[in-house]
């Protein structure tokens, strides 16, 4: 068998991801014209807080109705439980599908400050519920006094505020748990104050009635901002026809120059690359999206690839979120299947290796006598996972979860993927304890002050990012 065979008998049997993974079971639901009696009663039997209403025919969701519902509306107001649920229930359901991942749930659940989630299969009819508990168990995500702030934010210097808030909290938490779950912890509420922003923005000017979505790149994309980090965004819309595009593209460009703007005076700065959605050259229609991938993986040369990579990370934060998905469904499709440029892209995943030396543990910079963490330690597994991610069909954007996805779909021995994630964690989390103390550049470390036990750990750290550039390298035959 092919080892394009292999991958694909692989894909076949790969565990289930996004929100379908953290489905307990089926939710309690009830029709419309069910009187409150019955569906308090099935809250009771089955130990629930709540009932979905859903429709006869296609089991969508209408609407929620909670035991506070019941009280309020119902006990309280003196009204009959033999009463529909219709009439009572709690309409505009927020849903996401099961293929949403768990941070796209739990931002949903912080924007509209829920404790449950309903989820609906690709018919949209429902699937089942998630919840708070779910999501954020042994995560520490207390974030509902940030989240207010930044939701009670109406003007530009409100939200740099919050924002600021955002950051010191952040500096807080590095020795709380996990760079992974610090980082995440940053990327919700960033992605809240991105979301205000471009609010505040849309709020001057009048957007064309076509489907847009604003797009992160980058670490951004991953969730992994650490305390340090810029702007690396863009719009992707839909016109009615092409001949429209450029016409559009004007229209949306002051939009996105001003979020560019809030977001700068936020505390995100402006992208030295210029790799921002008011850019002309990152504002595209979903063709030209399309067909900017499409150069990059036909005809672009190694250096521009190099150039192109944060762009393969991308995901929604605001607008039309599907559209997001439709271009990630197109360029997994059409990734898997170009063996040249994914052999292009671990050629640059190559370049450069960790900093172990044979004879030194440690290979420094020869001016500064430091270790750069970031190039020579992170980006490594950065790199690597996103060319598994392409070739294999991984939707996730996180390096952990495209890792996690590749070891399961590739055979990985669980404790060869464990010891990657965990070397991948320790070096952001000394990342992020630099950035924090800010006691010399960004991203780098001198080895004298790292005591024995980190000195042996990043050590491990390194060779773990050389093995799984060994792999790469088998795997291209590079």
């Amino acid at each position: 068998m092919t080892s394009r065979g292999m991958d694909a008998a692989q894909s076949a049997v790969m565990p289930a991801t996004g929100l379908a993974a953290q489905l307990r079971g089926p939710a309690v639901a009830v029709g419309p014209e069910a009187p409150v009696r019955e569906a308090l009663a099935r809250m009771v039997a089955e130990r629930a807080d709540m009932v979905v209403v859903v429709d006869g025919a296609g089991s969508r969701p209408l609407g929620v109705l909670t035991q506070r519902d019941v009280i309020e509306r119902v006990v309280l107001a003196g009204a009959d439980l033999g009463e529909a649920v219709a009439g009572v229930m709690t309409g505009g359901v927020v849903s996401l599908p099961l293929t949403a991942s768990a941070h796209q749930a739990r931002l949903a659940l912080a924007c509209h400050d829920l404790r449950h989630l309903v989820v609906v299969d690709g018919r949209g009819a429902l699937a089942g519920l998630v919840s708070r508990v779910d999501l954020y168990t042994s995560r520490s995500l207390d974030v509902e006094d940030l989240v207010e702030a930044i939701h009670a934010a109406t003007d530009i210097a409100a939200l740099a505020q919050a924002a600021h808030r955002v950051r010191e909290a952040a500096a807080r938490r590095v020795e709380d748990g996990t760079a992974a779950h610090v980082c995440e912890w940053i990327a919700i509420l960033n992605d809240l104050v991105v979301l205000n922003a471009v609010d505040l923005a849309e709020a001057e000017f009048e957007l064309p009635l076509v489907p847009w979505c604003w797009l992160a790149f980058g670490s951004e994309g991953r969730l992994e901002q650490t305390l340090d980090t810029d702007q690396d965004n863009g719009i992707v819309f839909v016109p009615e026809s092409e001949r429209d595009t450029e016409t559009l593209r004007q229209r949306f460009l002051p939009f996105a120059r001003r979020v560019n703007e809030v977001l700068d005076a936020c505390g995100f700065p402006f992208c030295k690359g210029d790799v921002m959605a008011g850019n002309p050259r990152w504002c595209l229609s979903m063709t030209e999206w399309r067909g900017q991938f499409a150069g990059w993986m036909s005809c672009a040369t190694p250096d521009d690839l190099l150039n192109a990579t944060i762009f393969f990370d991308f995901r929604a934060i605001a607008g039309d979120v599907t559209l997001a998905a439709r271009l990630q469904q197109w360029l997994l499709a059409n990734a898997g299947d170009n063996d040249l440029f994914l052999r292009f892209m671990a050629a640059n995943a190559l370049r450069g290796g960790p900093p172990l030396g044979r004879i030194r543990d440690f290979v420094v910079d020869r001016e500064s006598g430091l270790l750069d963490l970031k190039r020579d330690g992170s980006r490594i597994f950065v790199d690597a996972a996103r060319i598994l991610a392409l070739a294999l069909g991984v939707s996730d954007t996180a390096t952990s979860g495209r890792l996690e996805a590749a070891g399961a779909l590739l055979g990985w021995p669980r404790r060869e993927v464990d010891a990657c994630l965990e070397a991948f964690d320790f070096i952001q989390q000394l990342r992020l304890r630099g950035q924090r103390e800010k006691a010399g550049p960004p991203n780098r470390i001198a080895p004298s002050a790292l005591n024995e036990l980190e000195h042996a750990f990043l050590k491990e750290s390194f060779r773990q990012a050389r093995k799984l550039q060994q792999k790469l390298q088998f795997r291209y035959q590079l």
